[in-house]
C-alpha cells in the first residue's frame, strides 16, 4: 500500500486523477491507473518484492489499455530486475520518482473511450458508496 500511495501522490502532483484496482475489459485489474486532463492513461503495476514480479506473467497484457505502462516498487527491490519495456517508479511511501520513463504506445480512439468510461464509472460508483454505504449490501442481493 505504501508503494501505491507514493506513486499515486506523484501522479496527482503531475496532474493525473488516480484510481486503484480498476477492472479492465480483459478481466484483469490494474493496480493504479492515472488519467491526465488531456485523457492520457497510465497504468502502474505495483511490485513489493522480487517474488511478486517473478510471479506476474500477465503484465504485458496491461499495455493494450494504456498510453504508458510503469512498474512501481520501493528501494529494497533491485531496480535492474524490472523489464525495460515498461517504465519504473521508485516510491518511499510518501512520494515517488520516475527512474525510467515508459515508452509511449498511444491508444486507439475506441480503446481510449472504453478505458475512460470504465475509469469514470468506477470513480462514480466508489463515490456513491461513500455517500450510501448501505448500497453495497443491496447490490450483492441482486
Amino acid at each position: 500500500m505504501r508503494v501505491w500511495r507514493g506513486a499515486a501522490r506523484m501522479l496527482r502532483q503531475a496532474g493525473f486523477s488516480c484510481l486503484g484496482e480498476l477492472p479492465l475489459a480483459s478481466g484483469r485489474r490494474a493496480d493504479l491507473v492515472g488519467m491526465s486532463a488531456k485523457g492520457e492513461i497510465w497504468i502502474v503495476e505495483v511490485k513489493s518484492s522480487v517474488a511478486d514480479l517473478r510471479a506476474d506473467g500477465k503484465w504485458p497484457e496491461y499495455r493494450v489499455h494504456c498510453d504508458r505502462l510503469f512498474f512501481a516498487t520501493h528501494p529494497d527491490v533491485p531496480a535492474d530486475i524490472f523489464p525495460a519495456e515498461a517504465g519504473l517508479i521508485l516510491s518511499d511511501g510518501y512520494f515517488a520518482e520516475i527512474l525510467r520513463d515508459a515508452p509511449e504506445h498511444r491508444l486507439t480512439a475506441a480503446t481510449r473511450k472504453a478505458v475512460t468510461l470504465r475509469f469514470a464509472q468506477a470513480a462514480a460508483n466508489r463515490l456513491h458508496l461513500l455517500h450510501d454505504p448501505g448500497l453495497a449490501g443491496m447490490e450483492q442481493g441482486r
